[in-house]
């Protein structure tokens, strides 16, 4: 579906586009003065333009120290993914890296594109690193060893069980729930969270990605990196690969939506956790990635175009999930997202049972929390008639246009 034909069918996702490009413009335009975070903020957008845009809605020392925690582990990252780095040389580096951030003179040339660039000018972010806060280095640091010593350990370890899976997924993103709880609390902006709550934060929006990018991650050259649990799909096949094969789409369909069924189960964690969040960016940082990832195992669910290509979230959902402002917001998308994957469950699947309960669940949380009434559906479709889409859309082209030459 082309976007003239979205936006024709979807006239509500029309005004969320504009303004994410609005925020987008803006945040090209605030980089700061400081050249080293200049280069951080400039990377950011690079390698994650939706958490750039959320990042730089935090609170100035705050939104400092998320962004450069998140260019630190971006790199642990970019080092642990390049296969064509031999074991030997890349555990090591994998345990040392938190010591290396101290050191602006230290970088390591692995990754591709704009990877690459990261890693070739990496000093920018130690330098960066170094200019914060020491309570935030602390943070930083401490996550950052605790992060390479798992992903170490899981170079070289196969992940055959759930626990495995969980464990994996702690070490690579649980720790960065954590960790951004002790940046919020160290910011004197929050209160402390359990450690349960932020781990789960993490686990669901590593496990959706996960789910998401099984072709990617299969094809991957020279060797595929696979984390997909021996236990869940070792029910449906012989061998991983063998799911992309047309021939197994059933059992590939059965096994994928066992692995979000496995998901949902860290759902009603995310809602406490961003509940608790007193600070209005805070919150919004917290919860869009969680909004975006119980959004793509709605996609994703009984669909075999995970073992096809690119399964995506319609851009415009995409951009109304960016509006998220407040609490009920929260609560509306997930409960909306949720029953997306209710209407598509089969009476026959595997894990239907399991998933209607953690449906259930997360529907409950959300009906019993949400005291404002709903007055719309992330994903409702009215028609507009064409004349008057042009029209709206000539009107708020000029207006980006507008606004982009005030600012």
């Amino acid at each position: 579906m082309g976007l003239m034909e979205t936006l024709v069918k979807h006239p509500d996702e029309i005004r969320p586009l504009v303004k994410l490009k609005v925020d987008a413009m803006r945040a090209q335009r605030a980089i700061p003065k400081d050249p080293y975070l200049a280069f951080c903020y400039r990377m950011l957008m690079r390698v994650s333009r939706s958490f750039s845009i959320v990042i730089q809605q935090l609170r100035t020392e705050l939104r400092d120290a998320v962004c450069v925690f998140y260019l630190v582990l971006r790199g642990l990252d970019t080092i642990e993914d390049d296969m064509a780095i031999p074991i030997d040389i890349k555990v090591p580096i994998l345990k040392s890296f938190h010591e290396h951030i101290y050191d602006p003179s230290w970088k390591f040339v692995c990754g591709e594109k704009d990877y690459k660039e990261l890693m070739n000018k990496f000093e920018c972010v130690s330098n960066a690193f170094l200019n914060l806060d020491e309570g935030y280095q602390r943070v930083i640091a401490e996550m950052t060893n605790r992060m390479g010593v798992g992903m170490a350990k899981f170079i070289e370890t196969e992940v055959l069980t759930v626990e495995d899976y969980n464990e994996y997924c702690h070490y690579v993103a649980g720790l960065v729930g954590l960790g951004l709880t002790r940046l919020f609390h160290a910011s004197g902006l929050e209160s402390f969270q359990p450690d349960d709550l932020s781990n789960s934060m993490g686990l669901f929006l590593q496990k959706a990605n996960i789910i998401r990018d099984y072709l990617e991650d299969i094809n991957e050259i020279p060797a595929p990196r696979m984390f997909w649990p021996h236990e869940i799909w070792g029910k449906f096949g012989t061998r991983l690969e063998d799911f992309k094969l047309e021939e197994n789409s059933e059992n590939a369909v059965r096994c994928l939506n066992a692995m979000i069924t496995n998901a949902l189960t860290h759902a009603t964690d995310c809602l406490k956790y961003i509940e608790a969040n007193k600070d209005e960016s805070n919150l919004r940082f917290c919860a869009i990635p969680q909004i975006m990832a119980i959004g793509t195992l709605a996609e994703c669910y009984n669909n075999i175009n995970v073992f096809r290509g690119v399964v995506k979230i319609r851009r415009g959902i995409t951009a109304k999930v960016m509006q998220t402002k407040t609490i009920s917001d929260v609560y509306g998308t997930f409960f909306d997202f949720s029953r997306k994957i209710a209407e598509k469950i089969g009476e026959n699947d595997d894990s239907a049972s399991a998933t209607r309960k953690h449906i259930e669940d997360i529907q409950e949380y959300c009906e019993s929390h949400l005291l404002e009434t709903r007055v719309y559906s992330i994903d409702q479709e009215y028609g507009l008639d064409i004349l008057v889409f042009l029209v709206v859309f000539s009107l708020l082209s000029a207006m980006v246009y507008m606004l982009y030459n005030h600012w």
